[in-house]
């Protein structure tokens, strides 16, 4: 494996260095980027199960059948054994399947596994993005509770906060988390919840999720990370402090553009049976076809995000010697304001950036 994976990072590097000779680019230049992007490739194949294999076999799970798939219950209820089965069902005494709004098999397998892959204690699927996103708000915030927000996240995410959650009372402060100094001014004896985007879109500044993470603990607040950007392959923030991460499926996790979902890993118990009865309450859960969906996804998750990624830093380097161009944002550029934080706590420089015309 580790001369296999030699031969794969020389011949990506030759081929990097044919691409900057015809784009006018430095070599050796694109060839330091390129390294941070080739690193996942290289500490990924090295572990005893790698995440290639972890998104490939996914979370354990049982099929009467013998499905390698683990296959679509359409069904909106479930038949119990016996009225005792469903007792104990109804009574959380049995891990049985109800009703497809509090659980089903193939929800389950996907939650499952894309909390091992976010390192995490357990997953709760969502009919949207926006779904994860007020599910955590809803669970956490409340009348006289404060937030402090990433100024730039995804639009909605705001919007809702200042048009919606304000009617309720909820107090909010959005600044620049990419400053950890913000962060700390930010925070009263009331702030019941840290919410950063990291890179953020569309800015694609990258906060210290470490850093504000440790800032957070020491008064009590949890931290909440929209991961969408990066995904679990290039950022796993619940294993650098943070409490929650959060995804839109929609984007890259699914990555054929036909299906809307989002997903909430959390790191511990405690938080996951805070939010997990929102979601059934709400009734923000996932469709079961729409679970399989993402789960045939997923399966290709890295070897699309290592292609996308390549062509990303090639894009970012043209486009910064672009005479039209005034500004290239992007995590993998060393005139990023955080590229050396992106080394430090990302896996990649990522897929995204953004870009300004003269």
């Amino acid at each position: 494996a580790s001369s296999a994976n030699e031969r794969e990072l020389h011949t990506t590097s030759s081929c990097s260095c044919s691409t900057a000779m015809r784009c006018g680019l430095s070599a050796q230049r694109l060839s330091r980027v390129l390294v941070l992007a080739q690193l996942v490739v290289v500490s990924s194949a090295s572990t005893p199960r790698s995440f290639f294999t972890k998104v490939v076999h996914g979370a354990p799970f049982h099929d009467e059948k013998g499905s390698v798939n683990c296959p679509i219950y359409q069904t909106s209820t479930f038949r119990f054994e016996s009225a005792e089965h469903g007792a104990k069902c109804f009574a959380g005494e049995s891990d049985g399947y109800i009703y497809t709004r509090i659980n089903n098999p193939t929800v389950r397998e996907l939650e499952q596994t894309l909390a091992m892959l976010e390192n995490g204690f357990d997953g709760i699927c969502t009919s949207s993005g926006m779904g994860a996103v007020n599910i955590v708000y809803m669970s956490l915030l409340g009348s006289g509770k404060h937030i402090v927000c990433h100024k730039t996240v995804y639009g909605p995410s705001r919007s809702v906060l200042e048009q919606q959650w304000s009617r309720f009372g909820v107090e909010m402060s959005f600044v620049d988390t990419s400053d950890v100094e913000q962060v700390r001014a930010a925070i009263k004896d009331n702030t019941a919840l840290i919410y950063l985007e990291s890179p953020a879109n569309p800015t694609v500044s990258v906060s210290d999720i470490p850093a504000i993470s440790k800032l957070a603990k020491g008064h009590g607040i949890p931290v909440c990370v929209d991961n969408t950007f990066c995904g679990p392959y290039l950022q796993t923030p619940l294993d650098l402090g943070a409490d929650i991460v959060l995804h839109s499926l929609t984007k890259s996790i699914n990555g054929h553009a036909d299906i809307v979902g989002g997903v909430i890993v959390t790191k511990t118990e405690e938080m996951y049976k805070k939010l997990r009865p929102m979601m059934i309450t709400v009734g923000s859960c996932m469709d079961p076809n729409q679970a399989f969906l993402v789960r045939r996804g997923l399966k290709t998750l890295p070897l699309r995000i290592d292609k996308a990624q390549d062509s990303a830093v090639r894009i970012a380097m043209f486009l910064e010697k672009h005479p039209k161009v005034a500004w290239v944002a992007y995590p993998g550029l060393e005139s990023h304001p955080q590229h050396e934080l992106c080394m430090r706590i990302m896996r990649g420089p990522g897929t995204m950036m953004s870009f300004g015309l003269k």
